[in-house]
């Protein structure tokens, strides 16, 4: 569950839930970022700002919604 938005404290991820949150959000995404690269204003500068964007989405998640996420992760990787 995504942290309360009235919570302003920022947090750090875990980098294994960040980049698995990466790999799936590029994948969800994946239209919609290709169309924005295609923009005749996109430049090399805006990848940095996409990612940074992406990475956000990861720190509104609570460290217990990361840990639940891991562990099924995990588990489905030892089936």
């Amino acid at each position: 569950m995504a942290r309360n938005s009235t919570d302003t404290t920022a947090r750090s991820s875990d980098p294994a839930f960040e980049a698995y949150y990466l790999e799936r959000s590029t994948q969800e995404l994946s239209e919609d970022l290709d169309k924005v690269r295609n923009t005749n204003d996109f430049r090399a500068e805006s990848i940095q700002f996409l990612v940074h964007a992406l990475q956000q989405g990861a720190s509104q998640f609570s460290a217990q919604d990361e840990a639940r996420v891991m562990s099924a992760l995990e588990k489905g990787k030892k089936s």
